[in-house]
């Protein structure tokens, strides 16, 4: 624990000056400053649940996360049109705040919940909680970037996004540390108590960034913060599927939760085939959610914000499917524990550091409507609907008598497939961004 305390504070001391490690311009010192302790705030709430859930995830029976995935996209089709209609009736300042505040009370629930039910009952609140973590960690997220990418234009995301990325990273690996640390000495409500507090933070980084984003908003037609965006309530889907570009981003995010899904029921497998303690399993989750966050941490400092500057965001998408052709191939070879570990610590790290941000980029380029309704839809329905799609294929494909060799042999030509959409995501933007600038000049 000693050395985790020394990593993080030498971490924070490198992110304390961006100057030195992004192109960040004067004028938008402050703005990046209040995003970057936002999305700080934000991750450190969610990786101090994060190991809370997975632990009562597996504490219900890994035979049943399945079931675990079907609730989640349930409950993701039940709050995407009541995000949808906050976004239509409400200024965003405003609605930014009600959705974290409505998690925040969700919490103190939990809180009760857990001091007060039996052992039995635990089981079923875990896995209501697990659900509500599944929800939560996409929408708060979401809501983030959407607007991140209403604040800044896709020239600025190409310089910023990868070290606002790595505001996240740091809130994950002061989120693990904290969690694992302290998880058997305080017990899980005080934890939760922490992550209520954590978004109360996050509300208030969002209002000082829209104050501050009135001043320096995108010169495009009918963005004025002060207003809500309208529209209707299903217009998230609808666009979806109307436009090829935002069709070609579910599809994307349907990929990558398919692939993700695969290795986490690996993951949960494993956990449970090797500690049998429920504090253990939370450290051991903890654990790996620090190292994986350290290293893409050092990604985002030095690498991302140079690579999507100089290679473009179309070879920067393509890092995480490739990485994923990699590692499947690695693994229909040699299924070994520690390739898996090895295979899922480099997709993590791949997608936080570079795939995450050039996704991000991808929706500077529409209109504000789709930067709110259509992105959330993509981020939380399509992606737990990829979830389901793996999970239930995964389990019966066990049920054929599949090994993870013959897993991963049919998650390649998947990965393949990923590879070629990333690219052609890429350039689309890339045209749309050149178009788009000329409407404006």
């Amino acid at each position: 624990m000693p050395f985790k305390t020394r990593v993080s504070g030498l971490l924070n001391r490198l992110v304390s000056q961006p100057r030195r490690f992004i192109n960040v311009r004067p004028a938008e010192m402050r703005m990046l400053a209040w995003s970057w302790l936002y999305i700080f705030a934000l991750f450190l709430a969610y990786y101090v649940l994060r190991p809370i859930r997975d632990e009562l995830g597996v504490a219900g029976g890994v035979r049943n996360l399945p079931w675990l995935f079907t609730g989640t996209l349930l409950a993701m089709l039940v709050t995407n049109p009541a995000f949808a209609f906050a976004v239509r009736r409400w200024p965003r300042e405003k609605f930014i705040a009600m959705t974290y505040r409505f998690f925040m009370l969700n919490l103190v629930v939990f809180m009760l919940l857990l001091a007060l039910a039996t052992p039995a009952q635990h089981v079923w609140i875990g896995r209501i909680f697990f659900i509500w973590v599944s929800v939560f960690n996409l929408f708060v997220v979401s809501v983030f970037w959407s607007f991140i990418v209403d604040v800044f234009d896709a020239e600025q995301g190409k310089r910023l996004f990868g070290f606002l990325a790595g505001g996240a990273t740091l809130g994950g690996i002061a989120g693990s540390a904290l969690t694992s640390g302290f998880v058997e000495k305080l017990g899980q409500s005080a934890l939760l108590f922490a992550s209520l507090v954590l978004l109360e933070v996050a509300v208030f980084a969002s209002r000082r960034l829209s104050r501050l984003n009135d001043a320096f908003r995108r010169p495009l037609p009918g963005d004025d913060p002060g207003k809500p965006v309208g529209g209707g309530i299903f217009t998230g889907m609808t666009h979806t599927f109307r436009s090829p570009y935002l069709l070609g981003i579910a599809f994307f995010i349907l990929f990558y939760s398919t692939t993700s899904t695969i290795l986490y029921f690996q993951q949960a497998a494993i956990a449970a085939a090797h500690f049998a303690d429920r504090g253990a399993r939370t450290a051991f989750f903890a654990d790996i959610d620090f190292w994986v966050n350290v290293v893409t941490l050092v990604f985002q400092l030095f690498i991302t914000g140079r690579l999507m500057k100089w290679a473009g965001v179309a070879v920067t998408l393509c890092a995480l499917p490739l990485f994923s052709v990699a590692g499947f191939t690695v693994l229909s070879a040699s299924p070994a524990v520690g390739v898996f570990v090895a295979v899922q610590v480099a997709r993590r790290v791949s997608n936080f550091a570079l795939a995450r941000p050039a996704r991000e980029v991808l929706f500077t380029s529409v209109p504000k409507e789709d930067r709110y309704k259509t992105k959330n839809f993509i981020d939380t329905v399509v992606y737990r609907s990829g979830d389901q799609l793996a999970g239930w294929s995964y389990a019966g494909l066990l049920a054929l008598g599949l090994s993870i060799t013959g897993i991963a042999i049919l998650a390649i030509p998947l990965s393949a497939l990923w590879l070629a959409l990333s690219f052609w995501l890429g350039r689309r933007q890339e045209d749309l961004e050149r178009v788009r600038s000329g409407e404006i000049s």
